[in-house]
């Protein structure tokens, strides 16, 4: 029987960032770290390891360019001796000229005005290059304005006295507050909840002497989980661990002791389907890690103590969200009232 012809093609996956970079330099070392941070971070990051090399690059490569917000250039000794990259190179330009594409370049134990200039051991690379394509100078002078052109953007270099792995956090995170940026705030349409959100964010950043507690406060039906949800999509990338617990109150009804979801919220946190809160290393596990978790609709302090166990001994980098109608909740989770 003939195939159908009704088939459809796969639709391309979104991503927050595209690397662009030259496996044999950064592949294993440098490359495959900043992956890992940003994937942390729950930043959805393309990096090609599957991906077999050829001398055309594929158009889903093209496509899943277009349909990143950034992309990070990883500049390193051999890149330009990448027909492969010099094409990507082209089309993360262009999408920069026509899609406001952010563009990140990294120059990664090269120097800049070496990749702007193809000198020196960045310089030898392209040199081979032209030598396999002399018979095709447009296309040697296109990669030329491209690489003089991204090395002209600001971005980070890399030497032999540089930390990675502060330098690695330190690009994270600017990526993350790049893509903050650029997404919506997610309460455009809903009116009166505006100023809650904005008096909330201020909070987030006052100093604390341990873990971060904010409470909101208030009768059924006024929005505070609405608020809360905003607040915790908007700021979870910041966090190793994030968990939000909704209904507290219904779930308390079904089982006192919470036990189905105190167990959820371990295993969220931790990746780790067998963790326990009462057991020692579970608990030595969350205390170490900067996490966010939001209790909704509760009713007592207890609840959260069988859910989660005594809030002040988290890190005191964590941040938890409390929403109930009963006020002395709040007190009781020693929340401030300047938090409430």
């Amino acid at each position: 029987m003939a195939a159908s012809s009704s088939s459809t093609t796969p639709q391309l996956k979104n991503y927050d960032v595209f690397l662009s970079f030259r496996g044999q330099d950064t592949r294993y070392n440098f490359t495959s770290h900043l992956y890992e941070a940003l994937c942390r971070k729950k930043i959805e990051t393309f990096m090609d390891d599957q991906l077999i090399r050829g001398e055309e690059i594929s158009s889903s490569l093209l496509n899943t360019i277009k349909a990143s917000k950034i992309s990070v250039i990883i500049f390193s000794q051999n890149y330009a001796s990448s027909r492969w990259c010099l094409q990507e190179l082209e089309q993360i330009l262009d999408c920069k000229k026509t899609k406001q594409q952010i563009v990140l370049p990294i120059f990664h134990k090269v120097d800049p005005s070496h990749v702007r200039h193809q000198k020196e051991s960045f310089g030898k690379g392209f040199a081979e290059l032209q030598d396999r394509f002399k018979e095709q100078p447009e296309m040697l002078q296109g990669w030329k304005s491209a690489l003089n052109e991204a090395a002209n953007q600001s971005g980070w270099t890399i030497d032999a006295k540089t930390y990675e792995t502060e330098l690695i956090d330190e690009i994270s995170c600017d990526i993350l507050k790049r893509l903050n940026k650029l997404s919506p705030s997610g309460y455009e349409d809903l009116v009166g909840i505006e100023f809650s959100i904005n008096k909330i964010e201020s909070l987030l950043h006052k100093g604390s002497n341990g873990v971060s507690k904010i409470g909101i406060w208030g009768i059924g039906g006024i929005g505070k989980t609405t608020i809360a949800s905003v607040v915790f999509n908007k700021i979870f990338k910041q966090f190793e661990g994030c968990y939000f617990a909704e209904n507290i109150r219904e779930e308390s009804e079904k089982n006192s002791r919470l036990v189905h979801l105190k167990k959820e919220i371990l295993s969220v946190i931790l990746n780790d389907r067998d963790a326990n809160i009462r057991l020692t290393y579970s608990r030595e596990r969350l205390q170490k890690q900067k996490v966010l978790i939001v209790f909704d609709d509760v009713t007592s302090s207890q609840q959260i103590e069988d859910l989660i166990g005594n809030l002040n001994l988290l890190s005191s980098e964590s941040l938890i969200i409390i929403t109930t109608r009963d006020k002395q909740v709040l007190r009781n989770c020693d929340v401030d009232d300047a938090y409430i």
